[in-house]
C-alpha cells in the first residue's frame, strides 16, 4: 500500500482521487460522483459489431454440426450444409483468435458491445471449442 500526501504518492507521481458529490449520501461522508468517462480503447467499432453478429449463426451452426458428429458420427450432409460447416469452424476459431489476441495485447477480454452482442459470440465461441475438445479427448 503506498502512502499518499495530498493527492501524491511518495515516489512523486499523482495519484488518482475520487471525485465526490456535494449532495452526500446520508452517512456523514459525501457520496462518489457515479459520472464514468469512456476511454478511447471502449469504443467498439462497427466492423468488430459487424463480424460478432456474422459469427453468431456460424457458431450456432457449429453447435448443430457438433451434435450431428456426435449422434451419427459424420458431420453435416450436403453441398451447402458442408460447406457452411467449415465456415463455422472458422469462424469460431476466429473469434477466439481474436478475444487471445485482445486479451494479451491489453490484458482484459473483448468488450460487451452494443446489447452484449460481441460477448455472447466471445463466450459461444469458447462453448463451441470446448464442445470439440471434449468430443475430440472422448473418443
Amino acid at each position: 500500500m503506498s502512502a499518499v500526501i495530498q493527492g501524491k504518492a511518495l515516489v512523486g507521481r499523482p495519484v488518482a482521487t475520487p471525485r465526490w458529490n456535494a449532495r452526500g449520501n446520508g452517512s456523514g461522508r459525501p457520496a462518489r460522483n457515479t459520472h464514468t468517462q469512456a476511454s478511447a480503447g471502449d469504443e467498439v467499432s462497427t466492423v468488430a459489431v459487424a463480424a460478432a453478429v456474422a459469427a453468431l449463426p456460424l457458431e450456432l451452426l457449429c453447435f448443430w454440426s457438433e451434435y450431428t458428429v456426435v449422434t451419427t458420427g459424420e458431420g453435416l450432409q450436403g453441398d451447402v450444409l458442408g460447406g457452411l460447416e467449415g465456415l463455422s469452424y472458422l469462424a469460431v476459431l476466429g473469434m477466439v483468435a481474436w478475444s487471445l489476441k485482445v486479451k494479451v495485447s491489453t490484458g482484459s477480454g473483448l468488450p460487451a458491445g452494443p446489447s452484449g452482442l460481441i460477448g455472447a459470440s466471445e463466450g459461444l465461441a469458447y462453448l463451441a471449442v470446448l464442445g470439440f475438445a471434449a468430443f475430440f479427448f472422448h473418443t
